[in-house]
Order: C-alpha cells, then sequence, then structure tokens
C-alpha cells in the first residue's frame, strides 16, 4: 500500500488505527480509520463514519452532523469561517445575527448564534 502524508501537518504518515474513539452524548464508538504518525491527526472513511451515524441514529443520539470540516481563509481584517448552506437552512441563520465566539481549548473555539441585528 503506497504511504500517504497527512494532509493537516504534512509530515507524518497516515497509518491504519482501529481504535479511534468518538463521543456522542456520553456514548463512545469506536471507529477504524487512519492515524497521522506525527500530530495524530485522525481521519474516519465515510463508510465508517456512515455506519457510526446509523447506528447513532437508532439510539436517537444523532439527529444532524456533529462535526463539518472546513478550510478558513484570510480577509484584509482577520481569518473568516464559512457556514455551510445546510447548516445555516437547519439553524435559520440568515446572516445577520450577532454571534459569540469562545475559546474551548488549545485549539478548540465555541460558536453560538444569537439574535438577529
Amino acid at each position: 500500500m503506497k504511504e500517504v502524508m497527512c494532509p493537516v501537518c504534512e509530515r507524518g504518515k497516515l497509518v491504519r488505527a482501529e481504535d479511534i474513539i468518538s463521543d456522542i452524548e456520553g456514548y463512545i464508538f469506536v471507529e477504524t480509520g487512519d492515524r497521522c504518525t506525527s500530530c495524530g491527526e485522525e481521519f474516519v472513511p465515510e463508510e465508517e463514519g456512515e455506519k457510526m451515524i446509523r447506528i447513532a441514529r437508532k439510539m436517537k443520539l444523532w439527529g444532524e452532523p456533529l462535526k463539518l470540516y472546513r478550510k478558513l481563509s484570510r480577509s484584509a481584517r482577520g481569518i473568516v469561517l464559512r457556514i455551510p448552506a445546510d447548516m445555516e437552512k437547519n439553524l435559520g441563520i440568515k446572516g445577520d445575527e450577532t454571534v459569540t465566539i469562545s475559546k474551548v481549548g488549545k485549539k478548540k473555539i465555541l460558536v453560538e448564534v444569537g439574535s438577529s441585528a
């Protein structure tokens, strides 16, 4: 099998991992995928993720996607995070709402949508 470099750190190799943990509402799911040997980033194949989603839906734990991957872009005055149209529609966001952005970890942020302006 051809070695694949990590798309996140671009230093490590992706190796098979059979112990990727996903936590949904306190329920632990163990998935199979790839893990970077350098940064530890984990990648779950689409079919494995879909399997976990089907099980979580049967358990009434999963209604909407909990994690999406998006690329940040730079503007003149900062960094821009685009919200996908399906999530915008699902949340009823019009684009004039106020948001609260909180740092909740070393590399995590929480975005809470407030009311319209």
